[in-house]
C-alpha cells in the first residue's frame, strides 16, 4: 500500500518559498510543490495567476472570518478541498469550467452532506 506514496517523485513534497505582496506588504509563503501546482490549476480556472489567486483568497477569508492564524495551512486545505470536491463531483473535473461560475451554496451543501454522519435508526 505505502509504495504508492513512498515512491512518489520527491519534487512533489519538496518545498518552495515564494515572495509576494499582499496589499503592498511583502510576505513569503512556503508550500510543497504539489500544492503550488494545485493552486496554479485553481487560478487558471478563473484566469488568475497564483499571486492573484492567493490575494483573492486572503481578502475573502479575512472578510468572512477575520485574520487567519495560519494562512499557509488554509491554502493547503483549500487545495485538498478542491481535489476532494472534484472527486465527489462538487467541482467539475473539466478545468475549463471557472470556479466563479459554480453555485457556491450548492457545492458547500453537497460537501456538508457528504461529511454529515448518517442518522441512527431508532
Amino acid at each position: 500500500m505505502c509504495k504508492i506514496f513512498v515512491r512518489a517523485d520527491p519534487t512533489l513534497y519538496e518545498t518552495t518559498t515564494r515572495s509576494m505582496r499582499l496589499h503592498g506588504v511583502v510576505t513569503s509563503i512556503r508550500l510543497e510543490n504539489l500544492f503550488w501546482q494545485v493552486l496554479g490549476e485553481i487560478g487558471q480556472r478563473d484566469a488568475m495567476n497564483i499571486n492573484q489567486l492567493i490575494t483573492k483568497l486572503y481578502d475573502e477569508v479575512t472578510e468572512a472570518r477575520g485574520e487567519v492564524q495560519n494562512f499557509t495551512s488554509f491554502l493547503r486545505v483549500c487545495c485538498l478541498r478542491y481535489l476532494s470536491l472534484q472527486i465527489s463531483g462538487g467541482i467539475p473535473g473539466d478545468v475549463s469550467v471557472p470556479i466563479w461560475s459554480l453555485d457556491a451554496n450548492a457545492v458547500l451543501a453537497r460537501e456538508h452532506a457528504a461529511f454529515e454522519p448518517p442518522a441512527r435508526a431508532i
